[in-house]
């Protein structure tokens, strides 16, 4: 546990030398809200939301951002950097396990994820009036699985790229196809409907986000999609994920 903890000081630090990416991941999404925000027409009910805001239907979709950035980009770049560096060869033949790396890495992103969200309704909320979440343990087990989804797809993303760049060039297009599905860069009512569709299934799980925001119970077979997205991933990711 000790071991651990040092470990987890250690990336800690390490991760906030690089506000790029993690600054992106903590504040764009709250930014983009009060950009939205201060748009009159966006605050005004409309017929088409079924009586709702826009801002009120769109907080779920940025939540996209900070989901896609720390699971399909950050998280694998930052592993597959350590392998290549050698940090994961050398700590292999020191007590100090690289899983403990690796789990370290998971809880700092998992943490990240958790403070920008949280920083996002709490925006909403107070700047706005943004209901919060009409079904609350719906909206939990939709972001728990959407959460594990897009972490489960960046650590399959490391574990597969032998180096940095090779990471990169998977990741990105995958970055910005769960960006474009779950309406971060497009409203999803824009989009055609076959693209809805395969949204309401694909990582990191917006329409189930949505649907309990909203107060109705995720679809289950959607909840189900994620979960086994983010089951057969890790199971990838475990048998092929390399030291060196």
């Amino acid at each position: 546990m000790n071991t651990l903890k040092k470990t987890l000081l250690v990336e800690t630090k390490l991760f906030f030398r690089e506000p790029a990416g993690w600054g992106i991941a903590l504040l764009l999404p709250t930014v983009v809200l009060l950009i939205l925000g201060l748009i009159p027409s966006l605050q005004t009910p409309q017929e088409a939301f079924g009586g709702q805001r826009f801002i009120d239907i769109f907080l779920p979709s940025l939540m996209v951002i900070t989901l896609a950035t720390l699971g399909v980009n950050t998280l694998p770049l930052r592993l597959t950097n350590l392998r290549e560096k050698g940090v994961l060869r050398r700590l292999s033949t020191t007590p100090a396990n690289p899983a403990l790396l690796l789990a370290a890495q998971l809880v700092i992103h998992l943490v990240m994820v958790v403070a920008a969200v949280a920083l996002l309704i709490a925006v909403g909320r107070l700047a706005f009036g943004v209901p919060l979440p009409r079904n609350l343990p719906g909206f939990l087990l939709a972001f728990a699985l959407g959460l594990s989804s897009v972490m489960a797809l960046g650590a399959m993303i490391a574990a597969a790229a032998p180096t940095n760049r090779a990471a990169s060039a998977i990741a990105m297009p995958l970055y910005f196809a769960v960006m474009f599905l779950g309406g971060a860069y497009l409203p999803r009512f824009f989009l055609p409907d076959f693209l809805v569709e395969i949204g309401k299934f694909a990582p990191p799980g917006v329409q189930p986000l949505l649907d309990a925001w909203m107060g109705a119970p995720p679809a289950p077979l959607q909840l189900a999609s994620l979960a086994v997205i983010a089951v057969l991933s890790t199971v990838v990711a475990a048998r092929s994920f390399r030291w060196e």
